[in-house]
């Protein structure tokens, strides 16, 4: 016999656990529809002609291929079969695969939909995406984004906008957090100092790991790409971290010899108008470290971090969130000059930053709702009657199946941790006096339903 498993990198998740996460997304939910942002879904699978190219040589490598119904080796050339040429023949059986993220397919049905969507379109979507990535602590194969994004807008108003809903959320989610925010324009002025797109490109690649291996892990990695060139860049961008103060850190970009260009000066103007629109910049920190490895960004990038002190001294999650800028998107699928801004909520990755801070004790302490207890078959048509009513009231309630012993339909109860039993047995029907059992205090009472219901909404 097969024992059961799951793909690495995949999870199930209990009742408790959706609980919680359903909390988190009804959390986040309210503040986007607070914003004026619409929900949009999109499949879960995508041609690969519309995924590929969009994030980088390595963001290429970690798409999931899905292969062709039927029998799809029979279109496949013998030779590349014959020499387990697996780059040349995955064209060949495979033409579309598992979303990477939320934001290509957004593009492609901006274009699709164009001629039906008012623009600034506001959009929100939260579903699952899929890599082909080493699973690791915070690190899935299939996990959870929860994307706004604003496309058809220009103005900086859209990136301050998303930096207060980052604000907004996270404190009704009681978590702490910085957000960091750098400009890509501060990034290209970099250009001059290393020679060329190609250098460019291999530069940000690498900085954009700082997080993970330090200073000393990124100038070791730019020796051995090659790129000694950019050692004092480097160190340039690593010494300003040191900075305080986001006015000062925009001085010294604006000081500094070596940078210079248009790119640059639009980068720190940008930056400035946003930190100006944002009402409380506390949390918010300016690092010209922050790179945000995907290619398609173009102006602001933002990175969340968890910054919370009930979090465990040795907890290292990464970012919890991240987006930025992004102008030419939809240019690849034929409709130029339409800029987009947006960034996403890792649920996943918020979801076990919460339960290592302790948070979600009290949500777990509040799932509550209603045990109807039948003593016997003859009270079963009766519960079932007390459940309706006690659900038409909007309160959680279900009738137990079948007519164990008490101490059983109790010990279910509280293990659901629901809060009340009502108990229906022959003299309670007789009686039509109903008897109420408070399951976290122990007390009960007796009345008939309407005033055990008033009693139960007593509690709310």
């Amino acid at each position: 016999m097969e024992k059961p498993s799951l793909p690495s990198g995949t999870r199930d998740f209990s009742p408790q656990v959706m609980l919680r996460r359903k909390y988190i997304t009804a959390t986040m939910e309210r503040v986007f529809l607070s914003h004026g942002f619409g929900a949009l879904e999109t499949p879960s699978i995508e041609n690969l002609k519309t995924l590929q190219g969009k994030y980088g040589n390595e963001g290429d490598q970690l798409l999931f291929k899905v292969l062709n119904s039927g029998d799809f080796l029979s279109k496949a050339e013998a030779s590349l079969l014959q020499a387990k040429d697996s780059k040349g023949i995955t064209p060949q059986i495979s033409d579309r695969g598992l979303r990477y993220d939320l934001t290509v397919p957004l593009a492609r049905y901006v274009v699709m939909n164009r001629n039906e969507i008012v623009f600034p379109f506001k959009r929100y979507q939260m579903q699952p995406v899929w890599r082909a990535d080493r699973p690791q602590k915070g690190r899935y194969r299939e996990f959870w984004q929860c994307d706004i994004d604003v496309v058809g807008a220009n103005s900086v108003v859209s990136e301050a906008e998303l930096i207060e809903m980052y604000q907004e959320v996270f404190s009704a989610l009681d978590l702490g957090v910085k957000i960091r925010i750098n400009h890509r324009g501060i990034l290209d002025a970099f250009m001059g100092v290393l020679g060329s797109k190609e250098h460019w490109d291999a530069f940000m690649v690498i900085i954009d790991k700082s997080d993970k291996i330090g200073y000393e892990g990124v100038a070791k990695e730019l020796e051995e790409k090659g790129l000694s060139v950019a050692i004092n860049a480097w160190k340039w961008l690593w010494d300003s971290k040191s900075l305080m103060g986001n006015g000062l850190k925009m001085d010294c970009a604006a000081d500094a010899k070596f940078l210079q260009g248009d790119a640059l000066s639009r980068g720190l103007s940008e930056l400035k108008s946003i930190f100006a629109l944002v009402g409380n910049t506390e949390n918010v920190e300016l690092d010209f470290t922050l790179a945000r490895g995907l290619s398609y960004y173009t102006g602001a990038v933002f990175e969340v971090e968890a910054l919370d002190d009930r979090l465990p001294g040795d907890f290292r999650l990464g970012s919890i969130g991240g987006g930025g800028r992004y102008d030419n998107l939809t240019g690849v699928f034929g409709l130029k000059d339409v800029s987009g801004v947006g960034v996403s909520f890792g649920l996943d990755r918020v979801y076990d930053t919460m339960e290592a801070a302790g948070l979600f004790s009290a949500i777990s302490e509040g799932v509550g709702g209603v045990l109807v207890c039948a003593m016997d078959a003859t009270c079963e048509v009766f519960g079932a009657g007390v459940a309706r009513a006690l659900r038409a009231r909007g309160l959680t309630a279900e009738l137990y199946p079948g007519t164990p012993k008490l101490k059983k339909q109790l010990d279910y109860a509280n293990n659901k941790k629901m809060a009340f039993a009502v108990i229906v047995g022959p003299e309670e029907m007789q009686s039509n006096q109903l008897a109420l059992k408070n399951l976290t205090t122990g007390s009960q009472v007796s009345g008939p339903i309407q005033e055990i219901i008033s009693v139960i909404l007593s509690f709310r």
